[in-house]
């Protein structure tokens, strides 16, 4: 056997023996030895994609929504480079990735042979762990130090604290592919079950106690961890829960849907100053709240990683692995006001919007409305997730994920049908248009491919929408060109192309039957992007004038 084929052969083996389900393939020469041995190992679900950057975000979708290690391979030369934009999104919001490069051996490095780049270290910082595997070679004790490699790899990509992104660089030499010849100097097969190093997981300490207090809040973001307990708490001891789409917590009686607007209403957000915040996952589409957690006595960070924590406010003032809630004595005034401001606001913000017709922020309510329990919606890191922070009321039994930790538009088709790949149930995604052409070889499957169960949503304005809703839009002889940047595109054609079936919806009412079907399609919606910026500053004036209405807490 040659040494090609039997590092890959144990590699791929040992890492499926640590949990390995998935590998993600963009083909090429150097890589052809964990192409065949992923191909020829029945428990792995093998993806194959012809575009690098396709195939990266489709893993990182699968890892995303499965939490658990996906493995991503490909040849040498640029193809790895194509890989960055989702290695630094995994590297951002904590997703295991395993990244296999295939190289040339150091002897064909620095002299100008095809395909061959400096791939050490390649990603940087974005990466967890990067190890330069070494040309394979015949000799005693190489099965041993591909085995733990593989466990060390897998365990560090899955975390449990820090999950993130792990690169594997591995030099080849010709041969590349089975020589018909199965002997080694050393035993490549094992008759144990189970992965050759076991790593233990030290049960978490005794949480950070926090002081009782009725005036608390809880703020859950993108990636937070342990939700259910702490809404649980935050319950008990009467605080509000103000949650993003993309943090699961947005649902329940404390549940504060419309806090966007309700901190940006300068009298309430003075008034209603926290003793204490506590802090889940990473928050990031708000202005109003981000800029309201500087106002708090306390800002207590919840990560699971003490090495790094969000708080791009710079306002924590304690960082910790786990917090206790308390039960607080006392009325519950304060609840009630932050409840009676939202179902004042929320209901200002539905008037405007039902009367608005067909609009983004009602597209992406109507839609999160729409869904069946235990569906998955994905959404578009630009407008979309915005519009749901925004718009969508409190709800149980669905699962919204988001590409929010560099928060680009790439590879979002693709991170989509990985994640639809990756849920048990029907799946959905709202993406932009730009969004959509961006990626659009995602769309792009073999006949052989696993296909995913998954309706995209596309909001078309022709362009880039939430430029209407930044100080750009003031610049009239240069907006429409650089920062609108219409495309005139058919996506008709566009689904068309790639056989992917395509339906206009021709009024908001026609949503909940347009979605409807199996298997990959699309659904699109025009719209258009002055009204939109028309109707969002009518939706913060309604919501606003609602709550002054109010008058003092």
């Amino acid at each position: 056997m040659n040494p090609a084929t039997a590092l890959s052969g144990v590699l791929i083996d040992e890492l499926v023996r640590c949990g390995l389900t998935d590998v993600v393939l963009a083909p090429g020469s150097r890589s052809a030895a964990l192409a065949i041995a992923a191909h020829g190992d029945s428990r792995i679900r093998l993806h194959v994609r012809i575009d690098e950057r396709s195939a990266s975000f489709l893993a990182l979708g699968l890892a995303r929504r499965s939490e658990r290690p996906v493995a991503l391979v490909c040849t040498s030369g640029t193809a790895a480079a194509n890989f960055h934009p989702a290695v630094i999104e995994a590297g951002e919001s904590g997703v295991p990735l395993l990244v296999l490069t295939a190289d040339r051996p150091p002897e064909l490095r620095s002299t100008g042979a095809s395909q061959t780049i400096d791939q050490l270290k390649l990603y940087g910082a974005s990466v967890r762990w990067f190890s330069e595997v070494g040309v394979p070679e015949e000799r005693p004790g190489q099965v041993a130090y591909w085995r733990s490699l593989a466990c060390r790899a897998y365990q560090r990509s899955l975390g449990p604290g820090d999950p993130g992104p792990v690169h594997l660089n591995l030099a080849f030499r010709e041969p590349l592919i089975p020589d018909g010849d199965s002997s080694w100097c050393e035993p490549l097969e094992r008759d144990a079950k189970g992965p050759w190093v076991r790593a233990r997981v030290a049960p978490p300490s005794a949480g950070l106690h926090v002081p009782p207090t009725r005036r608390g809040v809880l703020v859950v973001g993108d990636g937070a961890t342990n939700v259910r307990r702490y809404v649980a708490a935050a319950g008990m001891a009467g605080w509000p829960v103000l949650s993003e789409p993309t943090g699961g917590a947005r649902y329940g009686d404390h549940a504060v849907s419309a806090y966007h607007f309700l901190l940006g209403t300068p009298e309430f957000a003075d008034a209603h100053r926290p003793d204490v915040v506590v802090t889940l996952g990473r928050p990031s589409l708000s202005r109003p709240l981000l800029s309201w957690l500087r106002q708090a006595g306390e800002h207590i960070v919840v990560t699971p990683d003490l090495s790094r924590w969000p708080d791009p406010t710079r306002s924590a003032t304690q960082v910790a692995e786990a917090v206790e809630i308390p039960v607080a004595a006392g009325d519950d005034t304060w609840l009630r006001s932050w409840r009676a401001a939202e179902s004042a606001a929320r209901a200002a913000v539905d008037a405007v919007l039902d009367d608005a017709g067909t609009t983004e922020p009602r597209l992406a309510r109507d839609l999160a409305e729409a869904l069946p329990n235990n569906a998955l919606l994905f959404c578009g890191s630009s407008m979309p997730i915005r519009d749901l922070d925004q718009a969508m009321r409190p709800r149980r039994g669905l699962r919204l994920l988001a590409n929010r930790g560099a928060s680009g538009i790439d590879g979002l088709v693709s991170t989509a049908i990985g994640a639809a790949l990756a849920h048990n149930g029907p799946a959905y995604a709202l993406l932009g248009d730009l969004t959509l052409l961006h990626d659009q070889n995602g769309l792009v499957l073999g006949p052989r491919e696993p296909r995913p169960d998954l309706c995209v949503v596309v909001v078309n304005n022709d362009g880039g929408g939430i430029f209407s809703l930044l100080p750009q839009a003031g610049l009239p002889d240069s907006f429409e060109r650089v920062f609108g940047t219409p495309h005139g595109v058919d996506l008709s054609y566009l689904a068309a192309a790639t056989g992917t079936p395509h339906t206009m919806l021709p009024s908001i009412d026609d949503l909940p039957k347009a979605i409807r079907g199996e298997g990959l399609r699309i659904v699109e919606i025009r719209t258009d992007r002055a009204e939109n910026a028309r109707v969002h500053t009518a939706m913060r004036e309604a919501a606003q004038e609602a709550v002054r209405a109010l008058g003092s807490p």
